[in-house]
């Protein structure tokens, strides 16, 4: 049986052992200016992941990807050298058979297309194919009728995301970035804004029912329609849009598919580096601000510049935290009474942005029933997924997460009641436009909707006593 391996923390004025630099994604938090005390750190730079922060972080070493921090079994499940609780394997949380239909369906896709670019002549004309994930002309002329209404609230990130082939969220942030003119603006390097956005997708994980690429690239659209709703489009500055289409593109980067009680309860390294708060949102900043430094996509920015991005990057991403809803929607709430926000003052700007990308972060409820449905269905495999693997590891099964007394209807309607509704309501207040309107009426047809499926439910449980779910 392999051995899972705590990694130690290091002291700031040690030098980072040689294996440990080999592994992907070691990221140095000391206060050095030389990275993990290399003595060629431009070379180590080179490496993804090689990033080294400011003095401020009182970690000596953070290991970004979950993957390369222990040796992990096939099981999936092994004891910590310290504590008592199980480490979980979160890159085979779920079955195999499961992986394997869904790899088999995306290679079947992938096929497809690629037997219809053979039959195009381009191939028997000799011409080499110069991208191993070229779509034929079909599927890219699809894409990019969706992206002409990419401003629309009906958008469908699923369908977008089969014609890009599983691209959506490089293709559409490009495509956001330089419809609005920010690529030129900001005099971004296009390569390394390719190189940056396939990262961020890549660093999503694909097996997560519902936290991953196509998430974030839903997330991103919602918040484009928000940054373009008439209040907002008048006030925001091309730093602003830049910012809110970053934060949303990164907002769960690295996400591990369970939630931040779990990493507690598990004793998970990230939790004890971010001492049980926020966890997962700090995570996703952090994660986001590695991959800005390692593509260099801001390079050529002043370092007051990058520093002042890379701040404001994280105070968005961390309003994400669910937790703190009730903080925000209080501290929005008193500035909506008073009619005192004013969007020429930076910082009222600034606590739009992380309204704006609370709501598009929740937002399923807001979308039509056949979207909608298929996200719920998404984030409660996802939530039963936990509870099997707390199941399995004895432990405390998290609320939500037990299928065997949670079920889909009931969790949406609670969700909707508590979270989804009390915050757009505010929202509309805000922006009171079409689109508002639009999303409450969404989030009320849907949840009678849910309703009435429980009480379907309920009546095919009375009229039949040995019904067994």
């Amino acid at each position: 049986m392999e051995v899972c391996y705590q990694l130690p923390v290091l002291p700031l004025d040690r030098p980072v052992p040689k294996h440990v630099l080999s592994r992907r994604g070691a990221i140095s938090f000391s206060s050095s200016s030389a990275l993990f005390g290399c003595p060629n750190p431009r070379q180590l730079s080179q490496r993804r992941g090689a990033i080294s922060y400011d003095s401020s972080d009182q970690t000596a070493l953070y290991i970004r990807m979950l993957g390369d921090v222990r040796v992990r079994s096939r099981a999936g499940f092994e004891s910590e050298r310290r504590g008592s609780h199980p480490y979980v394997d979160f890159r085979i949380l779920h079955s195999h058979s499961e992986i394997e239909i869904s790899l088999s369906a995306r290679n079947i896709r992938r096929l497809l297309s690629f037997q219809r670019y053979l039959r195009s002549s381009r191939f028997f004309r000799g011409v080499a194919a110069q991208n191993s994930l070229y779509l034929d002309d079909d599927y890219n002329g699809q894409a990019k009728c969706m992206l002409e209404k990419v401003g629309n609230w009906n958008f469908d990130i699923f369908l977008f995301d089969r014609l890009t082939n599983g691209n959506s969220l490089v293709t559409l942030t490009f495509h956001l970035l330089s419809h609005n003119g920010l690529i030129d603006h900001f005099h971004l390097d296009m390569v390394k804004l390719r190189r940056f956005l396939v990262m961020v997708q890549e660093d999503y994980h694909s097996q997560n029912p519902y936290h991953n690429a196509v998430h974030a690239a839903d997330v991103t659209q919602a918040m484009y329609c928000y940054l373009k709703e008439p209040k907002l489009a008048k006030s925001l500055t091309p730093w602003d849009v830049l910012l809110g289409l970053i934060a949303a593109a990164t907002h769960d980067l690295d996400h591990p598919g369970v939630n931040q009680s779990f990493l507690i309860k598990t004793n998970h390294y990230l939790a004890t580096l971010y001492k049980n708060t926020s966890v997962l949102e700090n995570h996703h900043w952090r994660s986001a601000v590695g991959l800005l430094r390692e593509s260099g996509l801001f390079a050529h920015m002043t370092l007051e510049e990058r520093q002042h991005m890379e701040s404001q990057l994280g105070s968005i991403i961390l309003a994400t935290d669910i937790s703190r809803q009730n903080e925000y929607l209080s501290q929005f709430r008193t500035h909506l009474d008073r009619g005192d926000l004013c969007l020429e003052n930076a910082g009222h700007r600034h606590f739009i942005l992380q309204m704006a990308l609370k709501c598009a972060d929740i937002c399923n409820p807001c979308r039509t029933w056949e979207l909608s449905k298929q996200w719920s269905e998404k984030v409660t495999e996802e939530f039963f997924y936990q509870g099997d693997v707390e199941r399995k590891c004895d432990l405390e099964i998290s609320p939500l997460c037990d299928r065997n007394t949670s079920n889909i209807a009931n969790i949406q309607i609670g969700f909707i009641t508590y979270l989804v509704e009390p915050l757009f309501v505010e929202w509309a207040r805000f922006s009171n436009t079409r689109l508002s309107q639009t999303m409450l009426g969404h989030v009320g047809l849907n949840k009678a909707s849910w309703k009435g499926m429980l009480q379907e439910r309920s009546s095919s449980e009375e009229a039949d006593p040995a019904f067994d779910d």
